[in-house]
């Protein structure tokens, strides 16, 4: 769908863009600025990309395919998409098939030469080309593992100005209410995160019925910020200013989507993550919250962030099917 509206955000209304597309997720782009002439979609499965100029609310040709052979099946449907500033990778977020990579075969014969062209750490059989960030020539050329052991990349974006690569990340299940820690973090290339053997750095996890790997526990790239277990952190995006306090502009927002097995919720919420000198501080602060009603009912689940050109902040809630925005007049 598109949300058109004025330059003022007044008087939306909602147009469907286009139709009999798979599980959308991911949005993005192309190329970066302010005058576009792709917009491209993470579909389960693939990225397709329409013509696009701005002012478009409908489609005006037919999808292209650009990248058929994600992985599918099992579990972490989401797909993210986002470009560096330059326009010249195409990141694509694919998370597991599973919650520790349970479902794993023996090793390839050749595991080393396996790990040589996957990345230290990679997982195998139904978890190939998963629980990474991917990288690609917007053409969809040039596939290679940008980044590897992140579990479920649910929400990718790129930071204006450095070009960093963020990820904000669904940990693992059912080691208790209180561990491990969701996290949002910056994505260095060739980096390890940890999964499935090993999560916040070399706190190991024995479940993977791939065996342990005591040879990666000095490898591991720990992240910035960690998020309450279980809050299920999904969109991210950077702040670019133009509206709220001067000193938040750069600062990154997410959409915590809300806690599904923990026994005392969390989550159901947008928050801010300040940063300083272009690097997160490690923290993190409530923004919108007041989703949860009580400890048996939620009535709202955040998904996404963006910031509008008026610098607005818009967000959607998939408890209720619809689209917030929050402005800020100052004090």
């Amino acid at each position: 769908m598109v949300i058109r509206a004025g330059a003022d955000m007044s008087n939306p209304k909602v147009e469907t863009f286009a139709t009999d597309l798979t599980s959308v997720y991911g949005i993005a782009f192309y190329p970066p600025g302010p005058d576009p002439k792709w917009v491209y979609f993470g579909e389960f499965g693939k990225v397709v990309r329409f013509p696009y100029k701005n002012g478009d609310l409908t489609a005006s040709g037919a999808p292209e395919t650009i990248v058929s052979d994600l992985a599918i099946g099992g579990n972490h449907w989401t797909r993210d998409v986002a470009f560096s500033p330059d326009g010249k990778t195409m990141y694509v977020a694919v998370g597991s098939a599973s919650n520790v990579a349970e479902l794993m075969g023996p090793r390839p014969a050749d595991f080393a030469a396996f790990e040589k062209s996957h990345s230290a750490g990679s997982a195998w059989d139904r978890e190939e080309w998963r629980a990474n960030v991917l990288a690609y020539a917007p053409d969809g050329k040039n596939k290679r593992v940008y980044a590897s052991g992140i579990r479920n990349c649910s929400g990718l974006a790129v930071q204006p100005g450095t070009g960093v690569v963020y990820c904000a990340t669904n940990e693992r299940d059912l080691l208790g209410d209180n561990l491990p820690p969701d996290y949002v973090t910056s994505v260095q290339q060739g980096a390890f995160y940890g999964w499935p053997w090993y999560y916040i750095g070399n706190h190991e996890d024995t479940r993977p019925s791939g065996g342990r790997r005591p040879d990666l526990a000095d490898k591991i790239t720990v992240p910035d910020v960690l998020i309450q277990p279980h809050s299920a952190p999904l969109g991210l995006a950077f702040n670019p200013g133009g509206q709220f306090p001067p000193d938040w502009k750069g600062d990154a927002f997410v959409a915590l989507h809300g806690s599904w097995n923990r026994a005392l919720r969390t989550g159901y919420k947008i928050v801010r993550l300040p940063f300083k000198d272009g690097k997160p501080t490690g923290e993190y602060q409530d923004f919108v919250v007041g989703f949860v009603a009580d400890e048996q009912s939620v009535w709202g689940r955040p998904v996404d962030v963006v910031f509008a050109k008026d610098g607005s902040m818009l967000f959607s809630d998939d408890g209720n099917g619809v689209v917030y925005r929050v402005a800020y007049k100052g004090e």
